[in-house]
C-alpha cells in the first residue's frame, strides 16, 4: 500500500492547537475534512472551534464553525472562554457530528464549576442541542449565620475581626444569592447582624470592621447556637423560604451548657441547618491546660459539626490562626453555595469535565468525564431514553480498593465500545490509576449499573497506559477482533518518551503482542552532535489509534498510529494491515518539511472514506498548525503466463535460420492480465508495464539466444507493454538454440515484469493468492473463517534413485485453518536434517463438505549439503476448498570434504606423532636408537604404500 504524499492542503495558527482533531465527514453538498482547533480565538477570549474544510472543489479555504457562540445552556451564567471546542470531534453513524468542549464552566455565586458541553450538529452544520450532562443546578439562596464566642477568654478580638473580614470577602452577597447574619454570645447572646441587613458584601465589611466583642465570664455555646436556630433564620431577619440554612459556630472553650448538646443539635438537624464547628484552642495554651481536657473541649466542638468531620470541624492553635483555615473554610461554604446538594467532602459532577473523550455507536454517545468525583472521573452514556450517570464507587471496588477515591485515576480519558456475539461491552482508560494506568471493560446490567467484566492493567509508572483506546473489526463480520491500548509515555531505555501500543485478542482480552515505534535518539551530555531542539524527547507512539478501513484492499481492515513527537517533534504515522483476527506488517509515513509550519504529525487520523472518488479508502493526518490528505493509490495485479512452441527441444531438427546459421527455434508467448481491486468501472484506463526475458539466467554463459534482442546481450528482451483493464494482452518472442552441447539440464527461461512507473498510479499487489498453475484465487470479503481443527500425519517414501520426486496426500474432510509440514532429508555418513515446514491460509465454510487436497513437490539434488535453504510457499485461498504447496530446496555450494582426503589428513598426522615420538625418545634413550629407527622406518614404509 503506498500513499501519494501531499502538500499541506489545510493550513491554521500552530498556536491555536489547529489539527488537535480531525474527521472525514460528508454531507449533500460534498465532502470535507472537519479540524478541531481548541485554542482558536484572541487571546483574551480563547474558545476553541471548528473548521470545516472542502475537499475536491479547488478551494483550500477552511470556514469556522463558530461552534461556542451558538452553544449554550439555559439559565446558566456560562462561562465560554477557554472552552476548548473542538478537544473531542466524532462523527454520529446517522449523519452530523459531534463536537465538545470540556473546559466549558459556569457560575454558582463566586465559583466557577467546569462541567464541560457537547454540540450536535446536523449534516448541514447546523447546530441540533447541547448537551452538558455534568452541569449541577446552582442553589439559588444560601443565608449563613456566624455565631461567635464573645466571651472574655477571646484574646485578642481583633484577630476574630480579622477573621471575620477574610471569611466574609469569600461569600458573594446580594439578592437572590447569599446573605450573612452574625449573632455572638457570652453569658447572654445578642444579634449583631440580621441576614436582610446588608445587600452587598463591601458594606456588611465595612459594619464588621467595628464589631464589638460581646464579653462575659460563662460561655454559653448551646444557648448562642439555639437562639441562632429559633431567631437568626426567622423570616422577620431576613431568612429566606428554601434557602440553605449555614452555621459557622467559633468557640475557644468548654460550654457551660453542655448539657443542651443533644436536644439543641438535634433541633439544628431538624432544621437543615449545616453546621461547621471551630475550636480555637488560644486559651488553652495560655493557661497550660491538660491534654484531658483539651480532648473534652475538642470533642464537644466535634460533636457540634455536621458530618463528615474532616469538611465540617476545623481547630486551630489561637486567635491569629483563624486566618490560616479561612481558604479552606470559605471553599467549603462555597460549594454549598453553587449547589443544591449537601455535600461539600468532595467534587461529584462540579469540575466533571464531561466530553474530554467521546465515542458514538447505534446504542448512544460515550462521554468520558475525568473529572468526575474529584477527578477519579467517570464515564457518562447519553442515550434516546435519556442520560445516565453511573455513582462514583462503581468503577471501582471500595472494600479491595481502599483509597482509590483519591488517587484522581481519570476514568473517562478515554472510550470506546466493542461488539461482541454476546452483546456490547465499554472500555475506558484510567491513565493514572495507581501511576501505572489501567483499562476497565464493562457492561450495563438491566438497570444501567456497570458491571466490570475485566480489566487491563499498565506495567510502567507514568506510561498513561489507558490513554488512547481503539477497537477494530479486522475481518468485517460486525464483530470486534481487537483491543488496542497506548500507553504514548512509555519510557524506553534513554529515559525518553518513546510510547507503545498493547494489542490485546478479543473475547477473553488477552495480551497478544506490543507495538512499538523505530527508536529516537536523544540529545545527552556526551552527545555534542546531536541535533534535536525539542523537549520531552521520544516519539509518544500511541498518541493517536485510528482504525481505518481497507487500504491495501486485501479484504481486512488496517490500523493507523500517531507518533507526533518522533523526529524531533516533526511526527510520524505507522500503518499496520489487517490480516484475519488480528495485524501485521508495518511501514511508516514520516512528517514532511522542518517542522516550522506543523508540528507533531499524526496527533489526530482519521480514515474512513473516499475523498477523491477513486473507490479506495483515503487518510487524512493531522498536527498542530495543519492537516495532510493522503489519497491512497490503487492496488494492482498483474499475472502472467508463458507458453513454448516447441514444449521440447530437439537439436536434431533445425528449422530455422538466423544470421547464416541453421539451429532449433523456439517461439515463446508471454500473456498478461491486468486488474485492479478497487470498484472503478472504467475499462478504457490504460498502464504501461515492463518486461523482461532472460535466457539462462542462473549460467556463466546462455546456451540460447534471442533473435529479435536489441540489447547488447542477446540472452536477454526488454520489452515495454500498453495494457487496458482486464484486457488479455500477449507478445511472442523467438529465440535459438546454440550450438554447444551442454544440455544435461533444461533450459530456463526467466520472466520479470512490472509497472513502468512506480510512482504513479496503482502498485502492484505483494500478496497475491495464486496457485502453482498461475491461477488467481479471488478473496471475497464476505468470507468468514471457521475455527476449528483437524490433524493428520502423513509419511511418504521417496525414491532415492530419482532427482525429482512429488506425491498428494488427501487430508480427510474437515475445514482447515493451518497445515503444518515436516519434511525430513536425509543422507548417510555425515548430514541429517530435519525441518519443520509452516505454512497458512484462510479457509471458510463452504456450502458443501470438500475433500482437502495437498500437494507436495521436491525437486532435490543431493550430494552433501552444509547448509540447506528452504523456501515454502503454501496457498489455502478463501472461497477454495483445496491447497498446494511448494517446496523449493537448494543448497549453498560450499565445497565438499572427500573421504579421501580425511584420511589422508589422518595419516599424515600420525606420522608427525610419531616423528614426535621419535625425537624425545632418542634424547631419553640413546642406546635404543637403532631399534626406533627400523620401526620408524616400517611405519613410513606402510603409510606410503597405502598412499
Amino acid at each position: 500500500i503506498t500513499f501519494s504524499f501531499p502538500s499541506l492542503p489545510f493550513s491554521g495558527p500552530l498556536e491555536d492547537m489547529f489539527g488537535y482533531t480531525v474527521q472525514q465527514f460528508e454531507n449533500s453538498e460534498g465532502k470535507w475534512v472537519l479540524i478541531g482547533s481548541p485554542l482558536s480565538g484572541q487571546p483574551a477570549k480563547r474558545t476553541g472551534d471548528v473548521y470545516k474544510c472542502p475537499v475536491g472543489k479547488g478551494d483550500n479555504t477552511c470556514v469556522k464553525l463558530e461552534l461556542p457562540k451558538n452553544t449554550t445552556i439555559p439559565n446558566l451564567r456560562e462561562v465560554k472562554e477557554n472552552m476548548t471546542m473542538g478537544t473531542t470531534l466524532v462523527t454520529n453513524p446517522n449523519g452530523g457530528f459531534l463536537a465538545c468542549g470540556p473546559q466549558y464552566g459556569y457560575m454558582c455565586g463566586k465559583q466557577q464549576y467546569i462541567s464541560g458541553v457537547c454540540v450536535n450538529v446536523s449534516p448541514s452544520f447546523e447546530i441540533l442541542n447541547s448537551m452538558a450532562p455534568g452541569m449541577q443546578e446552582c442553589a439559588k439562596e444560601l443565608d449563613v449565620v456566624l455565631v461567635l464566642d464573645g466571651s472574655n477568654s477571646i484574646y485578642p478580638w481583633e484577630s476574630i475581626i480579622d477573621f471575620l473580614l477574610r471569611f466574609i470577602r469569600k461569600i458573594e452577597i446580594g439578592p437572590k444569592l447569599s446573605q450573612v447574619g452574625i449573632v455572638s454570645y457570652g453569658e447572654t447572646v445578642s444579634h449583631r447582624v440580621n441576614l436582610s441587613q446588608f445587600a452587598n458584601t463591601e458594606d456588611l465589611l465595612k459594619f464588621v470592621r467595628d464589631l464589638p466583642q460581646q464579653t462575659g465570664s460563662k460561655t454559653m455555646t448551646f444557648l448562642g447556637i439555639d437562639t441562632a436556630r429559633k431567631e437568626a433564620f426567622m423570616p422577620e431577619r431576613g431568612a429566606r423560604p428554601g434557602a440553605k440554612k449555614v452555621m459557622v459556630i467559633v468557640t475557644d472553650g468548654e460550654s457551660h451548657d453542655s448539657h443542651n448538646l443533644e436536644k439543641v443539635i438535634r433541633d439544628c438537624h431538624n432544621d437543615n441547618i449545616e453546621r461547621f464547628g471551630i475550636a480555637v484552642l488560644g486559651d488553652y495554651n495560655r493557661q497550660n491546660k491538660s491534654a484531658e481536657e483539651v480532648q473534652k473541649f475538642i470533642k464537644e466542638i466535634e460533636l457540634i459539626s455536621s458530618e463528615p468531620l474532616r469538611d465540617h470541624f476545623f481547630n486551630v492553635s489561637d486567635e491569629v490562626a483563624l486566618l490560616t483555615i479561612v481558604d479552606a473554610l470559605g471553599s467549603k461554604i462555597i460549594a454549598l453555595e453553587a449547589t443544591t446538594s449537601n455535600s461539600t467532602s468532595s467534587f461529584e459532577m462540579e469540575m466533571s469535565q464531561t466530553g474530554f473523550s467521546a465515542h458514538t455507536s447505534k446504542e448512544g454517545v460515550l462521554l468520558g468525564a475525568v473529572g468526575a468525583y474529584d477527578w477519579n472521573g467517570t464515564v457518562v452514556m447519553h442515550t434516546a431514553g435519556g442520560t445516565i450517570i453511573p455513582p462514583k464507587n462503581q468503577f471501582y471496588n471500595p472494600e479491595i480498593e481502599a483509597g482509590y477515591e483519591r488517587l484522581a485515576g481519570y476514568i473517562g480519558y478515554d472510550v470506546q465500545s466493542a461488539s461482541t456475539p454476546n452483546g456490547v461491552l465499554y472500555i475506558t482508560g484510567a491513565p493514572r490509576y495507581n501511576h501505572t494506568g489501567r483499562v476497565v471493560i464493562y457492561r450495563l446490567n438491566e438497570t444501567n449499573h456497570v458491571v466490570v467484566s475485566q480489566i487491563l492493567k499498565g506495567e510502567q509508572i507514568g506510561s498513561y497506559f489507558g490513554s488512547v483506546l481503539q477497537t477494530v473489526d479486522v475481518d468485517g463480520d460486525s464483530y470486534t477482533d481487537i483491543l488496542l491500548v497506548g500507553a504514548p509515555m512509555y519510557m524506553g531505555s534513554e529515559r525518553d518518551e518513546q510510547g507503545q501500543v498493547y494489542v490485546y485478542k478479543a473475547g477473553q482480552f488477552k495480551h497478544e503482542f506490543t507495538l512499538k515505534p523505530v527508536n529516537q535518539s536523544c540529545c545527552t551530555a556526551h552527545t555534542a552532535s546531536c541535533t534535536n531542539k525539542n523537549e520531552p524527547c521520544g516519539a509518544r507512539f500511541g498518541t493517536a489509534i485510528a482504525a481505518v478501513k481497507d487500504l491495501n484492499l486485501d479484504g481486512f481492515n488496517d490500523v493507523a498510529i500517531g507518533a507526533p513527537f518522533e523526529n524531533d517533534h516533526r511526527g510520524a504515522v505507522y500503518i499496520y494491515h489487517g490480516d484475519k483476527d488480528s495485524l501485521k506488517e508495518k511501514f511508516r509515513i514520516p512528517a514532511g518539511g522542518d517542522g516550522g509550519d506543523m508540528k507533531f504529525f499524526g496527533q489526530s487520523i482519521h480514515g474512513v472514506m473516499d475523498l477523491n472518488e477513486d473507490g479506495i479508502t483515503d487518510v487524512t493526518i493531522g498536527g498542530l498548525g495543519g492537516v495532510s490528505l493522503f489519497w491512497t493509490r490503487d492496488v494492482a495485479e498483474l499475472h502472467a503466463n508463458m507458453t513454448f512452441d516447441p514444449v521440447k527441444i530437439n537439436l536434431q531438427q533445425a528449422q530455422c535460420e538466423h544470421a547464416g546459421r541453421k539451429s532449433v527455434c523456439v517461439k515463446t508467448k508471454v500473456c498478461f492480465i491486468y486488474s485492479i481491486k478497487s470498484d472503478k468501472e472504467d475499462s478504457s484506463a490504460t498502464t504501461v508495464i515492463h518486461y523482461n526475458l532472460t535466457l539462462d539466467a542462473l549460467r556463466a554463459k546462455a546456451r540460447a539466444s534471442f533473435i529479435n534482442s536489441t540489447d547488447k546481450n542477446d540472452r536477454r528482451i526488454t520489452k515495454p507493454l500498453t495494457i487496458r483493464i482486464r484486457e488479455i494482452k500477449c507478445e511472442e518472442q523467438i529465440f535459438m538454440m546454440s550450438a554447444r552441447l551442454d544440455f544435461r539440464d533444461p533450459l530456463m527461461v526467466s520472466l520479470e515484469f512490472g509497472l513502468a512507473d512506480k510512482d504513479q498510479g496503482p502498485v502492484l499487489d505483494e500478496i497475491r493468492c495464486v496457485n502453482c498453475l498461475g491461477t488467481l484465487m479471488t478473496h471475497s470479503t464476505m468470507c468468514a473463517p471457521v475455527l476449528t481443527h483437524a490433524v493428520l500425519f502423513v509419511l511418504q517414501n521417496c525414491s532415492t534413485e530419482l532427482e525429482c520426486a512429488s506425491f498428494t496426500c488427501s487430508i480427510p474432510e474437515a475445514k482447515i485453518s493451518q497445515v503444518n509440514i515436516t519434511f525430513r532429508v536425509w543422507k548417510p555418513t555425515f548430514i541429517k536434517v530435519v525441518f519443520a515446514l509452516y505454512g497458512y491460509g484462510t479457509v471458510i465454510k463452504c456450502l458443501q463438505v470438500f475433500t482437502y487436497i495437498s500437494t507436495l513437490i521436491v525437486c532435490i539434488y543431493i550430494y552433501i549439503y552444509i547448509y540447506i535453504y528452504i523456501y515454502v510457499y503454501v496457498y489455502m485461498c478463501v472461497c477454495v476448498c483445496s491447497a498446494q504447496v511448494k517446496i523449493q530446496v537448494s543448497k549453498e555450494t560450499l565445497g565438499g570434504i572427500p573421504i579421501w582426503v580425511i584420511i589422508i589428513s589422518i595419516l599424515i598426522g600420525l606420522l608427525i606423532l610419531a616423528l614426535v615420538i621419535f625425537a624425545l625418545w632418542k634424547v631419553i634413550f640413546p642406546e635404543l636408537d637403532c631399534t626406533v629407527f627400523k620401526i620408524t622406518k616400517f611405519i613410513t614404509r606402510f603409510i606410503t604404500n597405502f598412499i
